[in-house]
């Protein structure tokens, strides 16, 4: 599990410099390009903050994605996704990302209230591979996002 001090600068973080500084944070501990938070809207996944590891602005096409064709789909509270090569992985042939988005870990946002919001998660077009450790640490900080995320002028 995720150390206390961790946390709390994570925390720090997001409550001083706001949700794209609290990604930047995420995104500086593991090796994928993009970290992100996407919010449910009916069958669309909205794109609420992105971090690009490389500095780009968000591509058009990460904005709005169709849920049913997203790899989000497969998130659910209590039951996070991983894939870190989607080429290998028997869950995903077949599926639209198959070959394009390699590599993808996320975990869901709860809204305060208990409903699914969105995800939070960290993804790459090439096969990246996430610890054990670096997804627990990301399940840990999903309720501060989702919190934050939800609402951020609490």
């Amino acid at each position: 599990m995720s150390s206390a001090p961790v946390l709390d600068a994570f925390s720090r973080i997001l409550e001083t410099r706001g949700l794209a500084e609290g990604l930047a944070f995420l995104n500086d501990r593991v090796p994928h390009r993009y970290t992100a938070v996407y919010r449910y809207a009916g069958l669309i996944l909205k794109n609420v903050c992105l971090h690009d590891a490389l500095g780009k602005r968000l591509p058009p096409f990460l904005s709005a994605l169709p849920l049913n064709k997203s790899l989000a789909q497969f998130v659910r509270p209590g039951s996070p996704f991983r894939t870190d090569d989607s080429t290998r992985d028997p869950r995903l042939a077949g599926h639209a990302y198959d070959g394009i988005l390699f590599s993808y870990h996320g975990t869901a946002l709860v809204a305060p209230g208990g409903h699914s919001w969105g995800v939070l998660c960290h993804f790459d077009f090439t096969p990246v591979p996430l610890s054990d450790p670096d997804f627990e640490f990301l399940e840990a900080v999903a309720p501060m996002v989702a919190d934050f995320a939800v609402d951020p002028h609490r």
